[in-house]
């Protein structure tokens, strides 16, 4: 029993930081070809545009638990620009959030070679997300003043920035998430009688991404990482990627896997030692890309000795490429020639 309730702790240790986040959390949805999802600086980054549609659900088994579906797409306009957009609803528990970004980025390009990519990218999204907190099925023998009994929402705005650089098969990525201080007053426990207090107005996140196409014949192998890091938690985790592709008559299939740790760990206690679990993550993938569409489908599996539900994390992506003519750059990085 002792440990039921030390995994029902990590889990909410765990997903703590899911539950801070503001706007998309991440997780494995930009190895679907999907960079602009995590970085604003993609959008528009190769001739034509994308749609992605993805859902994401955890444990089945589990009644309310974590599921995130997100729709996005971004367009090349003219030579150095590109816009995009994203409609997103995150739920768990009792706790849910829906949102919508709006993107602009400026492409610059270098070196006189149309074929030869060579372009640094700046991207900007602004972020309007409502947050949704349902106490109509909290119960306590004690009344509890912090708990109205009803659902609460609250509105939000903030903004995005991301820089990327894309060089033949090599890429680099940066972001700040959540740049501005935005008022969050929807789980003070004195949100009635005083609006005006904050809960917590730093919701920053910092993320960097780089990574290496290898292989101009009928099979390439791309090997990636992902850091990210919270300015108020001061949480860190790495995502260390590799992705294998192969052409095919019809377009590519392609597969891969990514280990997700987390640089910070919980503390849990038995009856006789104590301990610290880190959050780790594998999550296989595999996608196929069918002419314009595309298809992926990734598991995540959390290791440990102690986790709230052996099942894990299912996640589909579904894509549409539209308006591309011929590849436009003369080099195998699927991220821009789509």
């Amino acid at each position: 029993m002792k440990r039921i309730y030390i995994s029902i702790l990590l889990f909410f240790v765990f997903n703590l930081a899911s539950w801070a986040q503001e706007g998309i959390p991440v997780y494995f949805d930009y190895l679907a070809d999907n960079y602009y999802l995590v970085y604003p600086s993609m959008a528009g980054i190769g001739e034509g545009g994308k749609v992605r549609l993805t859902a994401r659900k955890q444990w089945f088994s589990v009644d309310e638990a974590p599921n995130l579906q997100t729709l996005n797409a971004h367009y090349r306009i003219g030579e150095k620009s590109g816009v995009g957009a994203i409609i997103f609803n995150d739920a768990n528990g009792y706790h849910s959030q829906t949102g919508a970004k709006f993107t602009y980025a400026h492409h610059l390009k270098f070196g006189e070679d149309i074929r030869s990519l060579n372009q640094l990218s700046f991207g900007l999204s602004g972020t309007i997300l409502q947050s949704s907190l349902d106490e109509t099925e909290f119960r306590s023998v004690n009344p509890d003043p912090a708990i109205v009994g009803s659902k609460i929402s609250a509105a939000y705005f903030n903004t995005d920035l991301g820089v990327s650089y894309n060089f033949l098969e090599f890429y680099a990525h940066a972001a700040i998430l959540n740049l501005l201080s935005s008022k969050r007053n929807l789980y003070y426990k004195d949100r009635t009688d005083n609006p005006n207090q904050l809960e917590v107005d730093n919701l920053r996140r910092y993320l960097f991404s780089v990574g290496y196409v290898f292989g101009r014949g009928d099979w390439q192998l791309e090997p990636s990482v992902l850091l990210q890091m919270t300015d108020f938690t001061e949480e860190k985790a790495i995502d260390i990627n590799a992705k294998i592709y192969k052409d095919v008559d019809f377009g590519k299939v392609w597969g891969g896997i990514s280990y997700r740790r987390s640089f910070d760990g919980a503390q849990y206690a038995t009856s006789n030692s104590f301990g610290e679990q880190r959050l780790q993550l594998i999550t296989p993938i595999v996608g196929v890309n069918y002419k314009k569409f595309m298809v992926s489908y990734n598991y995540s599996y959390q290791m440990g000795d102690i986790r709230f539900d052996n099942g894990g994390f299912h996640q589909i992506t579904l894509g549409y490429d539209f308006l591309q003519s011929e590849k436009r750059y003369d080099c195998n990085c699927p991220a821009v020639n789509y």
